[in-house]
Formats: structure tokens, sequence, C-alpha cells
């Protein structure tokens, strides 16, 4: 035994012999096997596969809802249902007394919309009236006077013969007769001066009767009626204010006259003539093409480029180009008209070309 291991050996035998610590533990780390998580390539094929599925699908259904492309000789445009704008306004400044409708209300040719104050020339009425009655008692005054001079005519004629009679068998002097001639001729200017009277009291009452006319127009034209049927659109004033003359109350839409303005460029618009036939879809009701015909084709280019030196420039001229549609065939439908709806107008400007099937529309 090498020295060494006597002196372990003593060491352990000792008592004093202090033993030796002893080794920690270390937990045994668990092995897990490698997730598998799909690299880079795989995620770019498949968002590839993706773009490409939804490519197909999109050209599949642009495909099938397609519209197809217009025959030679129909043009269109974009553009929106418009009806005109009537303005119900005041001829006379005044107040508002009474509003009668709103807005959307569906009124008719001659309806009340609204009544003005009229209390001031309804004053002036009764004053004309009073003096209307006080101008036909005068006429009846003049007339009355009139009747006496034409009486006092009369007598002088009837004295003045008797007395020419007796003038000529001599039992009547020369005097005589000159004074019977003299009131002959003084009856007969008073007559003309009574008949006189009577004109003028007759014209007189003549003013009067017109200006009590005059005062009930004025009194009829403060209550603003709708001169044709059509739509409120706006109400512009509220009862109790003050306007002017020629203020606006109310917006209306003339329900008999609904277009659509587009704009067709000059090669196209140049072909177009007054009565052609046409069609509007409208965007809400692609299924609904609405008859029409244009009545309007402008004489001057819009979006005009600031020179016109070529052919190329004048071929950029669009033309404004106006379809209407028929009244009589918007008449059952005036409640649903409705001013700003987009959509597409479609004019044929050569009469052998045939509409297409989704262009038809109602005969």
């Amino acid at each position: 035994m090498s020295d060494t291991g006597h002196v372990e050996t003593a060491l352990a035998g000792s008592p004093d012999a202090v033993a030796p610590e002893a080794t920690p533990k270390l937990p045994v780390p668990v092995v897990r096997p490698p997730s598998r998580k799909p690299t880079g390539k795989w995620l770019r094929l498949l968002l590839i596969l993706l773009v490409a599925a939804g490519g197909i699908g999109g050209g599949v259904y642009w495909w099938l809802h397609r519209i197809p492309p217009l025959p030679e000789g129909i043009a269109s445009g974009n553009g929106r249902i418009e009806a005109d704008p009537i303005d119900i306004a005041t001829k006379f400044a005044g107040r508002i007394a009474e509003l009668r409708v709103d807005e959307g209300d569906m009124v008719s040719a001659g309806q009340v919309l609204a009544v003005m104050d009229t209390r001031d020339i309804q004053q002036s009425l009764e004053k004309a009236q009073a003096q209307v009655a006080q101008a036909e008692k005068a006429v009846n005054e003049a007339k009355a006077l009139l009747k006496q001079m034409q009486s006092q005519v009369l007598l002088a004629t009837q004295e003045m013969e008797r007395v020419q009679a007796l003038l000529k068998n001599g039992w009547a002097t020369r005097e005589l007769y000159d004074q019977r001639v003299q009131q002959l001729n003084t009856s007969r200017a008073a007559e003309v001066a009574a008949q006189a009277r009577v004109d003028q009291a007759e014209h007189a009452l003549e003013a009067g009767l017109h200006d009590v006319e005059l005062y009930k127009v004025n009194i009829a034209d403060n209550a603003l009626v709708a001169p044709k049927d059509g739509r409120i659109e706006y109400r512009l004033a509220n009862v109790g204010e003050v306007l002017p003359a020629g203020g606006k109350v109310f917006t209306m839409l003339d329900v008999s006259y609904v277009y659509m303005d587009i704009y067709l460029p000059t090669l196209t618009a140049g072909r177009v003539k007054i009565g052609d036939d046409a069609r509007i879809v409208l965007d809400a009701y692609p299924e609904y093409p609405v008859p029409a015909k244009v009545t309007f084709v402008s004489a001057q280019a819009q979006f005009t480029p600031k020179m016109v030196e070529t052919k190329t420039e004048r071929e950029k001229l669009m033309f404004r180009v106006r379809v209407r549609i028929d009244p009589g065939r918007l008449k059952p439908y005036a409640k649903d008209v409705r001013s700003g709806l987009p959509g597409v107008a479609y004019v044929r400007f050569r009469p052998d070309v045939e509409w297409p099937e989704r262009l038809k529309g109602q005969p």
C-alpha cells in the first residue's frame, strides 16, 4: 500500500475525521423532437397558388357577367337623372302666413302651396270697393241730372215751335221768339254738360272697378300655387319670415320633364340628331332600360382644349346631348321620379341597327 493509501485509511478510522461533502444530483434534461415548420419556400408556393386561384375565379366571374360590347351605331355616356326644377317664389314682398306642403310631397297643378299675409292689400281692396260704391252713386246722380236737362230741352223746343207758329200769324213778337230760341240753346248746352258729367262719373266708376280687380289679383297672387304636377324638393322659408319680391319659398321638380345629359365625342355627336331613339339604364335598376328620345344636341363643345388646331385635338371635343323620357310614359310613375340617380344613356344614331336584347325595354 502506498503512503497515500495509508493516510486515507487513517483519516477514515479517526473519530475526528470529517466526511466529504455529497455531490449534488443535476436534473436530467428532457429531449423533444424538433417541430416541423413550413419553410419560406412552401409559404411562397402556397401564396402563389391562392393568388392564381383568385385570378382564375375573378376571370371566370367577369366572363360570365361581362357586358357585351355595343354594336356600331349606338353610343353611350354616363349621367344623372334630372327633372326640371321650378322655383315657387313670391310676387310681392311680404310675410309668409301659411305653408300647406312640405318637402317630398306630391302636388298637382293649381294646388295652393303657401299663403302670404295680405291684410294690407285687403284693406286697400275694401277702400277701392267703397270708392266704387261712391262712383256708382255719382253716376246715378249724373244720369238723373241728364234726364232733367233732356226734359228742359224738350220743353224749350216745344215752346220755341209754338212761338214760331204764332210769329208767322203775327200773334207773337219777334222778341218772344228770340227768348225761346235762347232758352232752347241754354237747355241744350246744359244737356251736353250733364252728359259730360255722366261720362266722367262712369269713367271714375270704371277706374274704381279696375282698382278692385287689381287688388283681387294681387291677393290671389299672394297664394302661391303649383304651376304643374310635381314633387316638392326643398322648402327654403318658414312661416313668419318676411321675403322680398321674388323670394323663394319652395323648389319643386317637374315630373313631366325628366332627362339625362351625357357627353359624346365629336365624331359621335356629329352623327346624333334630334329625335334619335335612346335608352336610359339606371344603376339602381339595371334590368329596366327606359325608352327616351334625343331632345338637344349642344352647338358648343365642352371640355374644349385651349388651342384647337389639329384633327386630333378636334376629336377630343365633347358635346352635351340630352335624352328625355316621354312624359306619357312617366305619368304612371310620377311618384317614383327622383333626381340625381346615376346611370348610363345609350343613343342609337343609326336607325337600321337593332337594340341589344338587354336594352330593348318595354315597347
